[in-house]
């Protein structure tokens, strides 16, 4: 296989982003609807003993307890950084496969914690880390982390000359 074969095939398609992302905002959209129905607010509910337990609570802020109470200005950005990353993955067509990545997973975190603002007023968050003191969070939050390192591979490799075209 020739050098511009192998580099193609390592290019994410514009369907297949949005592919991801929806998979992603769907899953992250039937687990938030399975711990609403499931847990009572305050209740634990062992899940990986040692490591991880399900505790439902309502967040009207973002990350670590930021902006707490401001939903709507939360929406807005939500709104506003979907809109602004479908345009992205639209007008790219392809990307390099982290790249691609990291787009997908932003863009399906960011609408799943956005319809949660839009419809909810609150963002829904469940799963919560036993070991250490970390807030509690949700997929949603869980696809925007791995998109940073989807976006510090891509960004590691474009700098070790394994630049994609």
């Amino acid at each position: 296989m020739n050098q511009p074969q192998i580099l193609k095939q390592r290019q994410l398609s514009r369907r297949a982003m949005l592919l991801i992302s929806i998979l992603l905002m769907l899953i992250d959209q039937i687990s938030k609807s399975w711990a609403r129905q499931q847990l009572n607010s305050g209740f634990v509910l062992p899940f990986v003993p040692g490591l991880l337990q399900l505790r439902l609570i309502s967040n009207t802020g973002a990350a670590f307890n930021l902006f707490n109470g401001a939903t709507f200005l939360l929406g807005l950005l939500s709104l506003a950084v979907t809109i602004g990353l479908m345009v992205w993955i639209w007008r790219a067509g392809q990307m390099p496969i982290w790249q691609g990545l990291a787009m997908s997973f932003l863009l399906g975190g960011t609408i799943g914690n956005g319809l949660d603002r839009w419809r909810l007023g609150h963002v829904t968050d469940f799963l919560q880390l036993v070991p250490v003191d970390f807030p509690i969070f949700n997929g949603a939050d869980v696809a925007i982390n791995l998109a940073v390192i989807c976006f510090g591979i891509d960004a590691l490799t474009r700098r070790h000359g394994q630049q994609h075209t």
